[in-house]
């Protein structure tokens, strides 16, 4: 049994009210409606999605993007090492929302295609976007592997 004391409810109310929130940014990204994508360690190598990049909503610091996530990815397990490689023409960006917040990747140098993020994997759930700083659109490949370059 648990019991409610008067201070805890408006704690109560707002957990709620964000709960409810974020389901329904996720349903309107699609998130919901497809599963994500699980991985732990020894998973097969190098995984590979595509897709494509931008979209019509400036994210700010990363570029535009999509108006939903390109990829949901659960960690089931934490990776001692991930990387994320996406490979695209354009100015791309990636913006990863996960456990420990918000990143966003650039390349290395402006006039440079690819984009990596890498470190240790969290468990959780990473929500990602493939970006363009240039308003364009294009297709990309995105690969997740554990090996270090």
């Amino acid at each position: 049994m648990k019991i409610h004391y008067r201070h805890d409810r408006g704690r109560e109310h707002l957990s709620s009210i964000a709960t409810l929130t974020l389901g329904m940014i996720l349903a309107a990204a699609g998130a919901v409606r497809s599963q994500p994508l699980q991985i732990a360690p020894g998973f097969p190598e190098p995984l590979s999605v595509s897709g494509v990049s931008g979209g019509p909503n400036n994210s700010g610091d990363c570029g535009f993007v999509a108006q939903g996530p390109n990829h949901v990815i659960e960690i089931t397990q934490d990776l001692p090492y991930w990387r994320i490689a996406v490979q695209t023409a354009g100015a791309p960006s990636l913006m990863i929302q996960g456990p420990r917040g918000r990143f966003c990747v650039l390349p290395a140098s402006a006039a440079a295609g690819n984009v990596e993020f890498s470190g240790y994997g969290d468990k959780g759930t990473y929500i990602i976007f493939v970006g363009d700083r240039a308003q364009g659109q294009h297709p990309y490949s995105l690969s997740i592997t554990q090996q270090r370059k």
